[in-house]
This record gives structure tokens, sequence and C-alpha cells, in this order.
């Protein structure tokens, strides 16, 4: 069911230039990628510990193992959604203090990314006036928006997972080899994202902790 269209795109531009400050530069014994970016990150214990935990808990979740085939698949995959949407701000709300480390980053990723994923689909909620099908109450929404919707979360399924592989380095754990999440490893779908601007480059700091100014 999935055409290949990319209905719409994700913006990670402030995530990244958050990434060029806090992180990048530094030197680390994992490495990173990102959409337009790669990181070296040396994680802390606890980050490894809550990562495990958070490829545990979303490596069998509907919206990222399965693929959707009808309306009710469709409403499966928005319920499954709003949980795992829940865990990453429960995880946030857990790594308060480590704000500037990179698994608050990977999970600022997949929030942001499920937030413009819904700024969308409201959008399509707004055109779903279709009476249900006369006969199969699983197709309910007009066949547009019906594949504008498989196509949206196909791409979000992508970022997800991308960003659940980068979870898992953190982890030290694999992912499944086989399902959906596997079907998403590899390099990030660069069309389905916005090309940041030129992003400015990190601020050095003196010995002294004041900024040093490039231009002098």
């Amino acid at each position: 069911m999935r055409s290949g269209d990319i209905p719409f795109k994700f913006d990670l531009t402030d995530l990244m230039a958050r990434a060029r400050r806090q992180i990048s530069g530094r030197v680390g014994n994992i490495t990173l990628s990102l959409p337009f970016v790669s990181i070296e990150v040396s994680p802390k214990d606890r980050e490894r510990r809550v990562a495990r935990e958070i490829v545990l808990r979303l490596r069998d979740r509907r919206v990222l193992s399965a693929w959707e085939c009808c309306d009710n698949c469709i409403d499966n995959a928005l319920a499954s959604l709003r949980e795992v949407r829940q865990l990453i701000v429960d995880k946030e709300v857990e790594l308060a203090d480590l704000q500037d480390g990179p698994l608050f980053l990977l999970l600022d990723a997949m929030g942001v990314g499920i937030r413009q994923f819904m700024t969308f689909e409201e959008f399509l909620r707004r055109d779903e006036s279709a009476a249900p099908h006369p006969r199969f109450g699983e197709f309910h929404r007009p066949g547009d928006i019906r594949q504008a919707y498989f196509d949206g979360l196909e791409i979000l399924r992508g970022h997800l997972s991308r960003c659940l592989g980068q979870i898992a380095r953190i982890a030290g754990m694999p992912l499944p080899d086989e399902g959906a999440i596997a079907h998403y490893q590899g390099p990030w779908q660069l069309e389905a994202y916005s090309e940041p601007m030129a992003l400015p480059a990190p601020v050095e700091t003196a010995l002294d902790g004041r900024p040093n100014d490039a231009s002098e």
C-alpha cells in the first residue's frame, strides 16, 4: 500500500543546531548518525541503561513493527504512536539532568518527528468526510486520504526506526534482524527531510571559560 511519495518533510534544523552546540566536536567511543550530521559520543552508564529499556519497550510497538493496509490498521498505528510518544516523554523526564547528552537528543529527534507527523495528520483529518464503505467497515476514509496516511506513516516509521537504531548503539544492543524495524536500518532517507541551512560552527571555549570569537 506504500506509494513511495513523501507527503511531508521533517524539519530538524533546530535539533541539528543543538547537536552542533552540545555534542559535535567531542571525542567519543560511539559514532551516531542523524540526517546531515554525525557525532561522536561517550554515553554515561545511566544513558546506556535507559537506552536498553527504550529498545526493549519500543521494538515491538505496532507502529514500528507492521505496515498498514486499511483504515483499521491506520487507527491502530495512531494509537500505538500515542503510546510511543508517552514513553518518549517519560524517558525525557527521567533524563532531565542529562539534557545535553546523546540519548536525550535522540529522544527529542523522535519526539519532533512525531509532532510534525501529528501536524500533518491534523490536516488530513479535516478532509475525512466520506461515509464508511457500504460493505467493508475497515475502509472509511477517502482513498486519497488513506494513501496519504500510508505514505506519512511510512516515512515516520523510517524516521523512528532509524532513531531507535542509534539508541540501540548507545545501549550496545542489536536490533531485530527481521520485520519492519530491520527494513529501515541503513542510510537515512534524506529526501524526507528539509535540508538545514548552514549551521553555525561550535563556539570554542578558552581556558578561562570565556567563548573565543573566531573573528578575532
